[in-house]
């Protein structure tokens, strides 16, 4: 069943399992092949330690957080790289349907992107991205908004204030996509309209 799209003239997007397939466990089981042995990565918890969150904000840089990671690990010799390749473990593709659904979108929407990320994962996913369409990730939107950059992060409603501010759209007509319930509850405290992708919902067939 497709979206009503009534009175709406922008579309915000989540990234990571609304247009990116993520597998958390596999960065988990990459840190733990690294020597993890402390509770700080598990499928209940995430990522428990402030310096996975602090990424996400730029409260941190890449480089102070590999520094974390290795006390973490108390595994001082891990290189810069495998710890990178361990954090972008998580990383799956984004599948070509979705990618022509948000160029159909477009050419009637606003259409926008607003993620939790960080340096790391953004510039991997990035890169994996144009490697396989052969054009930027970033060109599929009016503009991209990510944590690290705008210093706030999902579901502090300030984030989303901060995001329809950049944006400049009318929050009455704008609708926001995420997989997160919190995420969704805190959109519409903005006034945003909403759509939450529960499992198993794909978001190439609702619009």
């Amino acid at each position: 069943m497709k979206t009503d799209l009534s009175n709406i003239q922008n579309i915000i997007f989540d990234l990571g399992k609304v247009l990116l397939n993520l597998d958390f466990d596999a960065s988990i089981r990459a840190f733990h092949e690294l020597g993890l042995s402390r509770n700080v990565l598990n499928r209940q918890q995430a990522y428990a330690d402030p310096a996975f969150y602090q990424l996400e904000t730029g409260e941190i840089s890449p480089a102070g957080f590999r520094e974390k990671v290795r006390e973490i690990l108390n595994t001082p010799d891990a290189s810069d790289q495998q710890i990178d390749m361990a954090w972008c473990a998580m990383i799956g593709d984004v599948p070509r349907k979705r990618v022509e659904a948000l160029k159909e979108l477009r050419k009637k929407y606003r259409v926008f992107l607003f993620s939790n990320t960080n340096a790391i994962h953004i510039s991997h996913m990035h890169a994996d991205f144009e490697k396989k369409f052969g054009f930027a990730f970033p060109s599929l939107f009016e503009k991209d908004f990510y944590s690290h950059e705008i210093g706030k992060r999902k579901p502090d409603p300030a984030s989303f204030g901060k995001v329809i501010e950049l944006a400049q759209v009318n929050p009455a007509e704008t609708l926001f996509v995420d997989d997160l319930e919190k995420n969704i509850a805190a959109a519409k405290e903005t006034g945003l309209k909403v759509l939450w992708l529960e499992d198993g919902m794909e978001m190439a067939d609702l619009f």
